[in-house]
């Protein structure tokens, strides 16, 4: 009897375990969602889609940083990235470069230079694996705070500089005819998008990120009338497919980040069936 009582108890104990990490891996995929899907809106806008894949790159330069530096690889990662923001901000108007072309330097060259910081220092070894695919289903609650509070902080900037910003990514001439500096908010972008991608990063890895970013808002453009309602929309898609994709890995047994975005995916492909009926 005491056997019985000791195992059900246990099976009680791990079952309310389980299900604690599991609320956890959600309310973090939520967060990212929350703030990535209406960011993504301006990177579909933009053309920016490489933006994710130049900052995945210039994440490696970031943790060399941060390991020969000795400090937190995070603020080490979020260091690098926004610079790398702001570098590429100064150099799309002088350059005469197309802005995929500057991303694709600027991921390859921060890239090499990661690969050779982490090289030359000695006894380092560095799992990328994390960073890249990250660990949703070991998301702790002090990251849950990290997450809900970024998230807090950029809605409340989207919102605030929200009609503006959309002024100056729609048309950045009228724009700065109407008196908007177009530079300021173009910088208020890049800087949103490189802190929010280096800090989730290390919870749900820039995988996750970046799909959040782009395909709920490439999946909701097609369906939407104005840009709030696109807003809106992308996020309400990144919630499902953030969801959607959890219970897959739950029940399928399959790795939850791309789950998550093997789900985002099949939701913009079912947004794509709207779109050819009212063309056709």
């Amino acid at each position: 009897m005491d056997a019985v009582t000791i195992t059900t108890t246990t099976i009680k104990k791990t079952t309310t375990m389980l299900d604690d990490f599991f609320v956890r891996a959600i309310l973090a995929a939520l967060g990212v969602a929350v703030m990535a899907a209406p960011l993504g809106c301006f990177v579909v806008w933009r053309r920016m889609a490489y933006f994710g894949d130049t900052t995945a790159h210039s994440s490696l330069l970031g943790i060399g940083l941060g390991i020969v530096l000795g400090i937190d690889l995070t603020i080490g990662v979020a260091a690098v990235t926004v610079s790398v923001a702001l570098l590429l901000l100064a150099m799309e108007r002088r350059v005469g470069i197309g802005l995929d072309a500057l991303l694709g330097i600027l991921a390859h060259s921060t890239l090499a230079l990661g690969v050779i910081v982490i090289a030359l220092t000695p006894g380092v070894r560095v799992d990328l694996t994390a960073y890249l695919f990250g660990d949703v289903l070991a998301v702790s609650v002090s990251d849950l705070a990290l997450i809900f509070g970024l998230a807090a902080g950029v809605l409340a900037v989207l919102v605030s500089l929200w009609r503006r910003m959309v002024a100056v990514t729609m048309d950045e001439e009228l724009a700065a005819a109407e008196g908007i500096p177009a530079p300021l908010y173009r910088l208020a972008l890049v800087l949103l998008l490189a802190v929010v991608i280096a800090v989730a990063m290390k919870i749900v890895g820039v995988l996750l990120v970046t799909a959040l970013l782009i395909i709920p808002a490439a999946s909701a453009r097609g369906l939407a009338r104005s840009p709030e309602q696109m807003a809106v929309l992308a996020t309400v898609i990144a919630a499902t497919a953030a969801v959607g994709g959890l219970m897959l890995s739950l029940y399928v047994d399959t790795p939850s980040g791309p789950s998550i975005v093997v789900v985002a995916a099949a939701l913009f492909v079912a947004s794509l069936l709207p779109v050819s009926l009212r063309r056709g």
